[in-house]
């Protein structure tokens, strides 16, 4: 059961579940945060209305934050070919990525979801990966209620772009592995031939 599952989580989590946006400031956060915050949720929820899902009829909406505080916002587009649709979060980056952004503050996403938070698919959670793991993602109810989680907190051991500059070799001696050794570099980039 997924909302057994999501209690089980936020609990871990210490996550109040059922709390709406508090009203003042949380610990550490100022009125202007929480502002942010709130704004950011009600474009996500917004933006839900535009999506195109005549298939599944799940309406996501999101709306994502640059770290100089432009607002993109996106909606899930269904296809009649299923694994052609485009989630939300997806639609946001998108438009931010082709407008020449690549540094994100926040995103959040909302659904028509009363009981459980809507939570990002796996695709989406790479994706955000890609422009960083520190910030933050806010996972809605359609009341405004959110959890706040950071891209690294919902994809932890995740595969990112340094991954891709990393050169695993082995020593081997009869047939066994001696030693390891990881490289930070291309050897593409210097020039290197290591045959």
């Amino acid at each position: 059961n997924s909302s057994t599952r999501e209690s089980r989580v936020m609990a871990q989590m210490e996550i109040n579940g059922g709390a709406s946006p508090p009203k003042k400031p949380g610990k550490g956060q100022s009125a202007a945060d929480q502002d942010m915050i709130t704004g950011l949720i009600n474009k996500a929820l917004q933006a839900k209305e535009f999506a195109y899902c005549p298939y599944s009829n799940f309406r996501v909406g999101a709306a994502l934050m640059t770290n100089d505080g432009r607002v993109f916002t996106g909606c899930n587009v269904e296809n009649a070919c299923y694994n052609l649709g485009v989630c939300a979060e997806r639609t946001a980056i998108l438009k931010a990525v082709s407008e020449g952004y690549e540094s994100f503050r926040a995103i959040a996403v909302s659904s028509d979801l009363q009981d459980q938070f809507i939570s990002p698919c796996g695709a989406c959670r790479q994706v955000m990966r890609e422009f960083g793991t520190g910030w933050d993602v806010f996972l809605t109810k359609v009341d405004g209620s959110y959890v706040r989680m950071t891209v690294d907190e919902l994809l932890p051991m995740s595969f990112g772009p340094d991954d891709l500059k990393k050169k695993k070799v082995f020593s081997l001696q009869n047939g066994h592995e001696v030693s390891t050794q990881f490289y930070t570099h291309s050897p593409c980039e210097a020039g290197e031939n290591n045959n």
